[in-house]
């Protein structure tokens, strides 16, 4: 049956929920700022090739931090400007709480929150509605990154998924050149801006990750030619989206 927590029981269990995740996590909520062992414990996870889903509305984390993150393969960022609900799941446990993902929270504030097991009979309905929940919002969210607009005093690389009505328009080579004169391209694993080469694909630190393993057929994140999210459909191989192609090759004569 449901069971009730406090600040530090939360903290716990939620450790907890994300070592026993398998192949359901979601981490919902409007703010993160992610401690170190929570760090560890997403980097174990990524490294496993879980996936794991996170939905946010706001961001407080560290170039180091964001840079982490988007760098993960197996780490999906989603975003809703209207959040406020806080959740965590994974494929059987659900917290429901006031406490975001959120180190100062975890350690200075006084929250609470409530644990359901759906292999304990009883909380099995609420497990159920409230992941169907998870889903809805996240299908409602933008696949977008942080808003580095936030993090003051740091230059960093601001990275930008293009929306699908921007495919609609016209595309010019003039458009598509860097003021440096070489044409832009999209890193398939971060989404950040890279010189356009279908050999390379990659910026270099994704390339220096993906080349632990070098499978050319393993999914990627983002289109090389437009950048917008490609929901795996992206390769080494393939770094160009299907319905992209004809636009890169007559704009790169490829």
């Amino acid at each position: 049956m449901a069971k009730f927590l406090t600040t530090r029981q939360i903290s716990s269990e939620l450790e907890l929920l994300i070592i026993e995740a398998d192949k359901t996590l979601y981490i919902v909520s409007p703010f993160l700022k992610l401690s170190k062992d929570f760090q560890e414990l997403i980097n174990s996870r990524n490294k496993s090739e879980k996936k794991t889903t996170i939905i946010y509305g706001k961001a407080d984390l560290t170039p180091e931090q964001l840079k982490f993150l988007t760098g993960l393969r197996h780490v999906y960022l989603k975003f809703h400007k209207d959040l406020h609900a806080k959740c965590y799941a994974n494929d059987s446990r659900l917290i429901i709480t006031s406490l975001n993902f959120y180190e100062y929270s975890m350690i200075h504030n006084k929250e609470m929150g409530v644990l359901y097991d759906s292999t304990v009979s009883g909380d099995e309905e609420i497990y159920s509605k409230a992941l169907e929940h998870i889903k809805f919002i996240e299908d409602n969210s933008d696949d977008k990154p942080f808003a580095l607009e936030s993090i003051t005093n740091v230059q960093v690389e601001k990275i930008e998924s293009k929306k699908n009505e921007a495919l609609n328009q016209q595309v010019t080579k003039t458009e598509s050149k860097k003021s440096n004169g070489k044409p832009t391209g999209y890193c398939i694993r971060t989404g950040i801006e890279i010189p356009f080469n279908v050999e390379k694909p990659m910026c270099y630190d994704a390339y220096k990750e993906w080349n632990k393993f070098g499978n050319i057929d393993y999914p990627e994140k983002f289109c090389h030619f437009s950048g917008e999210p490609s929901r795996g459909e992206t390769t080494v191989e393939f770094p160009i989206l299907k319905k992209n192609w004809k636009k890169a090759k007559a704009m790169f004569d490829l």
